[in-house]
């Protein structure tokens, strides 16, 4: 439901701290404003960290996750995506980390994915892959909640050889954080 802006209404640094903001405004036919940001450079392998606080307004689906530098297997999902934190805002206690491949995506209804339990987002909690050669494991603060191993199967199932980059965003609606009513106002 949002539209993405550099708009410093939706994305700014305060006190030393990225904001994101999603404002209930119409601009090119969406009703929500938001932002996303993309890293310049890109990777294979290591560990990735992020901490964040999230919103909990319903409809709001915040995301750090990343997506392949070159589509060398083909489009989405073939590529392969990594969701390392995905939130929605009506599960307030629930981070989901996923992949996203020929074999397993949520079109098929095969993705492969976990979510943590009770954690208060509101507060900061450091949010984590790492990633190699034959797994990528999930994190909250250093405790494990997810891992997906390489089966050897080939692209199809493991198309998390190649570069990829990151992305961070406050979506707004859409197939997993529109699955509940929205809340009106703004939100970061």
């Amino acid at each position: 439901e949002q539209y993405y802006t550099s708009n410093s209404q939706n994305i700014r640094i305060e006190n030393g701290e990225l904001i994101i903001e999603s404002i209930n405004e119409n601009i090119e036919n969406s009703e929500y404003t938001s932002a996303r940001i993309y890293s310049i450079d890109n990777w294979r392998y290591g560990r990735i960290d992020i901490k964040a606080k999230l919103p909990t307004g319903k409809g709001t689906w915040p995301a750090f996750w990343m997506l392949p530098q070159n589509e060398s297997y083909g489009g989405w999902p073939s590529s392969g995506e990594i969701d390392i934190m995905e939130h929605v805002g009506c599960n307030p206690g629930s981070i989901f980390g996923s992949i996203h491949c020929d074999d397993y995506n949520h079109q098929d209804g095969t993705q492969q994915t976990s979510p943590s339990s009770n954690i208060n987002v509101e507060d900061y909690h450091v949010y984590r892959i790492d990633w190699n050669e034959n797994y990528i494991k999930w994190y909250i603060d250093n405790n494990l909640f997810f891992q997906f191993n390489n089966d050897n199967g080939g692209s199809n199932s493991w198309p998390f050889d190649k570069d990829f980059y990151l992305i961070l965003n406050l979506a707004v609606g859409g197939t997993f954080g529109g699955y509940c009513e929205f809340d009106s106002g703004e939100v970061d």
